[in-house]
């Protein structure tokens, strides 16, 4: 089976989260299930810098006012589509904002762009090749299944991922006559959405199944408190909404073998694991000593719940614990992170920004890593965490809850736990969860086995990339 993946970010080209990840792994695993992928990614120039020898397989002389190339490569295991477009990808900044940390002004004609070259795509304007199905990731490919439902000809089927329905494209109703798209694909079962224009709700409408990124946010998306506007939308396709857990690259993240720590360790050399505890330590600028070492890898939002995490480190320093931050976002959240480790020198600290090696570090060195989220749709932390031993303390909401099993009395005593979960997401329902991770890293042998059980846990890619097979497999089928 031949898929065409669509992406605004793929590791370990670009990332900002784990939507790169996920683009990045699972072509890979899916190659053991006999689907080939090619990805189609914006020509960034993080991803023109690090591509070498990439051909040119077609040229758009008008792609959305643009002049624009498609380019192929292979890269790390990659069967990589790159939309060279200078005038729309070559700048300063991320992907999404500019170096003033302000959205670039003209996403939506850039992700409309990338949109309509994989739609072109789909459709076969590349010589020998056609997808025999198109897998979308979030808003920014949300207009393809849109092109496809009106390009007036037969269409693969299509696949639109939701990774966090939080970010959804919304756009004013002006941009609309500059994508290219018929008068009447402005209706509500069409592109409008709430008088304007959004690319994830036209995703949703035109996509012929969608899924999510575990089964619990699945159930979630659909009720008024996680759906975010789009429940209803949601509600009427729930037949076709699928939530499909994520997975981590195992080769990449894998302790035994880590080049990026300062100890390589398994299940059975656990004791290793201070080597690195202590280079954290030493990286972070923190004290040395018996107490647990809790870990941040986040972005610092609301979402995350970081605020709800800034109210109780003052009691994990009093308790005897240390506290490592690595993450950016809201300025009062850093702020508030800076002034905890300024009243707590040597306790607390915070790395402002991301630094993907330190991030194994933290994995494979810290005692215990906080994910107090609010709304979770997967997380890849907390099985980073999982696989490195380092207990993951969540709130129970989306893949949170799929994929780590709380330190009941039943669960310890099956020796099944595998770390803490709490709700609700509030700063009292936290802190009674910092308290019990206190009193279970008292118990070494309690701690050991729940390390070792976390690291037993089967986080790879292998079982989801067969659940998306599947589905690839009943989508392309039904289509018949």
């Amino acid at each position: 089976m031949s898929v065409l993946s669509v992406a605004s970010e793929v590791y370990p080209l670009i990332k900002t989260g784990g939507l790169a990840d996920v683009a990045g792994a699972l072509p890979l695993a899916l190659k053991e299930h006999g689907v080939r992928t090619r990805t189609l990614v914006p020509g960034y120039p993080a991803v023109m810098a690090a591509v070498k020898h990439a051909t040119r397989c077609h040229a758009f002389d008008d792609l959305l006012g643009h002049p624009a190339t498609i380019l192929q490569v292979e890269h790390h295991g990659l069967d990589l589509l790159i939309l060279d477009a200078p005038s729309l990808f070559d700048r300063a900044g991320g992907p999404y904002v500019g170096p003033d940390g302000r959205d670039h002004p003209d996403n939506w004609r850039r992700f409309a762009a990338l949109s309509r070259a994989g739609a072109e795509i789909a459709l076969g304007v590349l010589d020998g090749w056609r997808p025999d199905l198109v897998h979308l990731h979030d808003w920014q490919t949300g207009l393809l299944p849109a092109y496809l439902r009106y390009a007036g000809r037969p269409v693969p089927p299509s696949l639109m991922t939701i990774h966090n329905i939080a970010f959804q494209g919304q756009y004013g109703v002006d941009i609309f006559p500059h994508l290219g798209l018929p008068p009447d694909a402005y209706a509500i079962d069409g592109v409008e959405y709430y008088g304007g224009v959004g690319y994830l709700k036209a995703g949703l409408r035109a996509a012929t199944a969608i899924s999510t990124v575990s089964p619990t946010y699945a159930e979630e998306i659909l009720t008024p408190e996680f759906g975010m506007g789009l429940e209803g939308v949601l509600a009427a396709r729930a037949g076709d909404l699928h939530g499909i857990v994520n997975g981590i690259d195992t080769r990449v993240w894998n302790p035994e073998h880590d080049p990026l720590i300062a100890a390589t360790y398994g299940p059975s050399k656990l004791k290793r694991r201070r080597e690195n505890k202590h280079a954290v330590a030493e990286r972070f600028g923190l004290k040395h000593d018996d107490g647990p070492l809790f870990c941040v890898v986040s972005r610092l939002t609301w979402q995350k719940g970081m605020d709800l995490l800034a109210d109780v480190i003052d009691e994990i320093v009093a308790q005897g614990g240390r506290l490592a931050v690595l993450g950016a976002g809201d300025a009062g959240l850093e702020n508030a992170f800076h002034a905890a480790a300024a009243r707590h020198p040597g306790r607390v600290s915070i790395h402002t920004g991301y630094d993907e090696p330190l991030s194994h570090l933290m994995q494979a060195g810290s005692d215990a890593i906080l994910i107090p989220s609010r709304f979770e749709p997967c997380g890849l932390t907390q099985l980073y965490g999982l696989r490195y031993g380092c207990v993951p303390v969540v709130a129970r909401t989306g893949g949170l809850n799929d994929t780590v099993i709380d330190a009941s009395p039943a669960a310890l005593a099956a020796r099944a736990a595998t770390g803490v979960s709490f709700s609700p997401a509030t700063t009292h329902a936290l802190q009674r969860a910092v308290n019990r991770t206190f009193r279970l890293y008292r118990e070494p042998k309690t701690w050991a086995e729940m390390q070792k059980q976390g690291m037993k846990t089967d986080v790879s890619w292998d079982k989801s990339a067969g659940l998306y097979a599947q589905l690839y497999k009943n989508m392309t089928m039904k289509g018949r």
